[in-house]
């Protein structure tokens, strides 16, 4: 049973310096510089993002070169269809901050309009599922406020490999082949990623031309193209023909909002969440139960320590799902849920070698479909960003003549009014995005993240551990097998977990659902630790996903 909490011994992998090195995740190996590192959830982004480096320019500035990339090379899982949310640390005021842009809800209808549809609950895409893309005036404020190069200049690796046309990876394929369905149903979607009405093969090429358009005329006339412009028009008129929620001045409005990231204290770190609309709140609370218990004691990926995890994760899951939302319309406040007594209390509740609860909730359906990057440059700015379209082709939606795939974050909305996430015109939705970013003693010593939906605070967890409880290195953190605990109380355990550790856990009363391979259930976890006496940079991607590391 927990009981107070403890200081670790930091075990931080050595550093080394070296001119230039690539990841390669097949083998486990970081990619090591002494200057800057980069992750992100495609290799061209990646090196877009590492050519803005070696150019003079800044962790921001490569961010959002990095952000448009992702827009063309994972079109299915985000986009300027979609939101974004980044935690910055400047080191010139030696701070960090928060970037919120993640659209509100449209105004063309109320929960009793919705109601008067014959609507029961949020549909899971169409029309009405579209809140605001916040991601293309999120990537203009940030760099705005901390880039050095031009808006055009961040956008414009992006514009030729949409226009040339995207190299299709085996992953890409297999991704469009497991939503054949939901692509078919919509014409333009079908038009573009269904060629000869089939996925793309591995290896060819998919030609996005209307998404390059699109990406040329926000780059030539600013991000409001995208607001008030044609772009905008056609996005405007396309989902009011088909009786979505969205109006002009809805997105005439948008805004991204800075904010303060969220903080809590694990063993002798500080770690940064992003607060509500998001599900950063749960990624404190479980750092903030597990503070009290002597991890390294059970032993990595031991049934104890698996247990203890996943119980935290229980916790923190039950808080996120009643209490968070728009923090504007929060019934709680986030003081509250991490308060350090609660978080003892809720700590004392676990023991390390007990059974598991009884299984809670029916399966839902998962929405692993993010990208994630970071950076650190050799100036000691760090970026931590995510964005999605929430569902694989989020709305199912493309708006024709512009290659922009719709995202559904809308569909996250409850019809429930005695929510906090109700429905309600000009509302953020919730969202499962949690980018972080981990400091010793003021500074940035970690900065990562993961798609995975739901399981991304998991994910998170089990990787911070693997490397500041367990001492491995990012690469070796992410390889590791790890859990995901699904919304029924059930396991999904990957299977290079012992078979002892799955038959305790079982004799314990958890359903264990084994997995075999390396699968995007898991997530996509990227990292870049940080040297602060060197500068020096490990970085690590997830071979889960299309993820890539380099440094120099």
């Amino acid at each position: 049973m927990a009981t107070r909490p403890f200081v670790t011994t930091l075990l931080l992998p050595a550093f080394f310096a070296c001119t230039f090195v690539t990841a390669d995740p097949e083998a486990g190996r970081d990619a090591v510089g002494s200057t800057a590192a980069v992750t992100a959830g495609h290799p061209l982004a990646a090196e877009a993002g590492l050519e803005v480096l070696r150019n003079g320019g800044n962790a921001m500035d490569a961010a959002i070169t990095m952000a448009a990339m992702l827009a063309v090379a994972r079109p299915h899982m985000n986009g300027v269809g979609g939101d974004m949310f980044l935690i910055y640390y400047d080191r010139a005021t030696r701070k960090p901050y928060a970037l919120n842009a993640s659209g509100r809800s449209g105004s063309a209808a109320t929960l009793a309009d919705l109601r008067a549809r014959g609507l029961d609950e949020m549909p899971g895409g169409g029309p009405a599922s579209v809140s605001v893309p916040g991601a293309v005036a999120g990537w203009a404020e940030a760099l705005e406020r901390f880039g050095t190069i031009s808006w055009s200049e961040a956008l414009e690796p992006a514009v030729p490999l949409a226009r040339s046309g995207l190299p299709v990876s085996r992953r890409l394929s297999l991704d469009i082949e497991g939503q054949i369905d939901k692509v078919r149903r919509d014409p333009e979607a079908a038009r573009i990623f269904l060629p000869n009405d089939a996925p793309p093969a591995e290896g060819d090429k998919l030609q996005m031309p209307e998404l390059a358009a699109t990406l040329e005329r926000i780059q030539q006339n600013g991000p409001q193209e995208f607001y008030t412009g044609e772009t905008g028009r056609r996005v405007v008129e396309y989902l009011t023909e088909r009786g979505g929620l969205l109006r002009a001045e809805d997105l005439a409005a948008n805004e991204p909002v800075w904010t303060e990231p969220l903080r809590g204290n694990y063993h002798d770190f500080e770690v940064l969440a992003f607060p509500p609309n998001t599900q950063g709140v749960a990624l404190l609370e479980e750092f903030g139960i597990l503070n009290w218990i002597d991890l390294k004691v059970l032993g990595q990926n031991s049934a104890d320590y698996l247990h203890t995890v996943t119980e935290a994760i229980r916790y923190a899951v039950a808080d996120r799902d009643t209490s968070i939302a728009d923090p504007d319309y929060m019934r709680v406040t986030v003081d509250q849920l991490l308060d350090r007594d609660r978080l003892h209390r809720l700590a004392l509740q676990i023991d390390p070698q007990g059974m598991a609860p009884g299984m809670e909730t029916a399966p839902e359906e998962d929405h692993p479909n993010t990208v994630y990057l970071s950076v650190a440059d050799g100036n000691g700015n760090v970026v931590s960003l995510i964005q999605s379209l929430f569902a694989a082709f989020g709305s199912g939606l493309v708006v024709p003549e512009t290659g922009i795939v719709l995202h559904n974050r809308g569909s996250l909305f409850r019809f429930d009014e005695s929510h906090p996430n109700v429905f309600g015109p000009g509302r953020r939705p919730y969202h499962t995005l949690s980018p972080a970013m981990v400091l010793y003693e003021g500074t940035p010593v970690l900065t990562f993240g993961t798609p995975g939906g739901d399981g991304q605070t998991h994910t998170l967890t089990q990787v911070m551990n693997n490397i500041f409880l367990f001492g491995m290195t990012p690469q070796q953190a992410i390889d590791a097998p790890r859990l995901r605990r699904l919304p029924d109380g059930s396991l999904a355990i990957e299977d290079r977990v012992s078979a002892d550790v799955l038959d305790e856990l079982t004799a314990r009363g958890y359903a264990v659902l084994p997995r075999s391979g390396w699968t995007a259930e898991f997530g996509g976890a990227q990292a870049i630790l940080i040297d602060q006496a060197s500068g020096g940079k490990r970085a690590g991607a997830d071979r889960r996903r299309e993820g890539w590391s380099l440094a120099y």
